[in-house]
């Protein structure tokens, strides 16, 4: 039997305090007065999640263990600035108005990241921690698809808990209980409103979109970007379409809203990259590393550097750059 509605997280649940929590289970000596965002937790959570699925993607080709660690440095920060900025530049209201305080601008742990300026920024932090590493850029991509989806789907619930984001009034039994007096519920509604919980709406649509990203891969063997253009695809095309429904304030550019525009943009670059990818590239990647920076496990490998030394490197003795301390010859670069 369906519910009848969906009930909100209480109010005093979108933070809590970790000493006092300790306290509360007798740790009276616990003197930490640190408290911790909802919001920031789902966010976090998220990332842990995309971190594990690309090490495992990344690694069942041949990559150095959480190498994905060493990228992620540099794609977390620049994707959280993307997506603070893009969000505050299409919610100008919520931020720019007479007596208002501009430090809010700041604060990300309040909510406020939009997707689609976090995937620029950390678009921007992967090509460097790309170039850093040694690892294709592409490569990373694909392997990054399905967890970003995942990442997103569990993010949404920090929406969930701050009571923000939900979707216009419903009468349908998982309709979203919302506290009264919340400024994103039009005026003159009855109290006992509910509405549509997009933030669930687009949890399952991404999942869903995780698993068939996975099952695309493997049958049709994507690579050179072209699992992360299905990721623009599957996502912009639910995220355009789950727009209509939402009641947050957002800007209004010849009757769609920004998110909208920027899914369509989202659709159109995924098209692209798979129709440009196949005709550069119609064979598969030789390696998740670029030419020269491939790595060996430490038992593959004679001297102390775990990567091929490139054309610019200076030539190791002739026994160590042409076999392996188990008598095969080294694999040489294709």
């Amino acid at each position: 039997m369906l519910p009848n509605s969906l009930p909100s997280p209480p109010a005093e649940w979108r933070s809590f305090n970790i000493g006092q929590w300790l306290r509360d289970l007798g740790l009276d000596w616990f003197a930490l007065n640190l408290s911790v965002n909802a919001y920031a937790l789902f966010i976090l959570l998220g990332i842990v999640a995309a971190v594990l699925i690309v090490n495992h993607r990344l690694t069942s080709r041949g990559a150095e263990p959480w190498i994905v660690v060493d990228i992620a440095l540099y794609a977390v920060p620049f994707g959280i600035l993307g997506g603070r900025l893009f969000h505050v530049i299409t919610h100008p209201a919520d931020y720019f108005f007479e007596g208002a305080d501009l430090w809010r601008v700041l604060y990300v742990w309040e909510g406020g990241l939009a997707i689609f300026g976090a995937l620029l920024g950390g678009a921007v932090g992967a090509w460097i921690g790309t170039r850093v590493t040694g690892v294709r850029f592409w490569a990373f991509a694909d392997a990054l698809a399905p967890g970003l989806l995942i990442a997103q789907a569990t993010g949404r619930f920090g929406n969930y808990f701050n009571q923000e984001l939900f979707g216009a009034p419903t009468d349908l039994p998982w309709g979203l209980e919302i506290d009264p007096g919340n400024p994103a519920i039009p005026v003159g509604l009855p109290a006992d409103t509910l509405f549509h919980p997009t933030f669930a709406y687009e949890s399952l649509w991404n999942i869903l979109g995780a698993l068939v990203i996975i099952a695309a891969t493997r049958k049709l063997n994507l690579q050179w970007g072209k699992a992360f253009a299905l990721y623009l695809i599957w996502y912009g095309a639910g995220r355009f379409t789950l727009e209509f429904l939402r009641l947050d304030v957002a800007e209004v550019i010849f009757g769609l809203r920004a998110n909208q525009w920027a899914a369509l943009a989202g659709i159109v670059l995924g098209l692209l990259i798979i129709v440009v990818q196949s005709r550069s590239h119609p064979g598969l990647e030789p390696s998740v590393y670029r030419p020269g920076k491939e790595w060996e496990p430490d038992d593959e490998v004679e001297s102390e550097d775990r990567y091929r030394l490139g054309e610019d490197s200076e030539p190791r003795s002739e026994a160590a750059s042409t076999t392996t301390t188990s008598g095969q010859p080294a694999p040489t670069d294709k």
